[in-house]
């Protein structure tokens, strides 16, 4: 996403269109979109500032309730997989993609890809000593 465009430019923006000059001409007179303009009208009538609104995603996901089960369960048990994982919380009525709840782990600090060294787990499939 596009970082919001700065308050000074927003507060001139607004003072324009208010000297009574029509939205598309500010949007020509200060190089933004129409669109902006408009939005940015709505959005001082609706909240009553200028500041741009949050952007992205708000809350946590629907895992965010269930990440101290998914720690606590990690502490009983010591490994388990992703799809174990999913599992446990199919039982608890989630359904979840297992991506999902890597995702989980990750913001929850518990990775399972490294092992205490920090170093990547080595590749099963090769013979000892190959």
């Amino acid at each position: 996403m596009g970082k919001p465009l700065p308050l000074e430019l927003r507060r001139r923006v607004v003072a324009y269109v208010d000297e009574g000059h029509g939205h598309r001409e500010a949007a020509r007179h200060f190089r933004v979109s129409p669109r902006f303009v408009n939005n940015l009208i709505n959005l001082r009538r609706q909240t009553g500032s200028l500041e741009a609104r949050r952007q992205g995603h708000v809350g946590g996901g629907k895992l965010e309730p269930h990440a101290e089960f998914v720690r606590l369960r990690l502490a009983e048990a010591g490994e388990l997989t992703l799809d174990e994982l999913c599992v446990e919380l199919e039982v608890r009525g989630v359904s979840v993609h297992r991506s999902n709840v890597g995702r989980l782990l990750n913001r929850l600090g518990l990775s399972h890809k490294k092992n205490s060294a920090g170093q990547r787990a080595a590749a099963s499939r090769r013979a000892p000593g190959a």
